[in-house]
């Protein structure tokens, strides 16, 4: 199993549980294919570096998981259609 890394900037205009909500199901794919979650780390609301779909603040989380070299392509066509994430990036991290 290999180490990765998600990253996650959510819509800022949501309230917090929907926030919650769409962390908790990014957490939910991961489990779902076998992964194993080791960290959360939630920075809070960050000013972006250029506007995306007119909105320039957003949530930043990072979740930290071991999975099967499969799992990041899996995420990715689960994060590319979900509601209120703006961007996320799958990178494998080193050991």
């Amino acid at each position: 199993m290999n180490k990765y890394e998600l990253a996650l900037v959510v819509n800022a205009k949501i309230d917090d549980e929907a926030r919650d909500a769409v962390v908790e199901k990014a957490k939910g794919y991961i489990t779902r294919y076998e992964g194993v979650i080791s960290e959360v780390e939630e920075w809070g609301k960050k000013r972006l570096a250029y506007e995306i779909q007119k909105m320039d603040e957003g949530y930043f989380y990072f979740i930290q998981f071991e999975a099967d070299p499969s799992v990041p392509g899996e995420l990715e066509s689960h994060m590319r259609i979900m509601d209120n994430v703006l961007r996320y990036l799958i990178v494998r991290k080193d050991a």
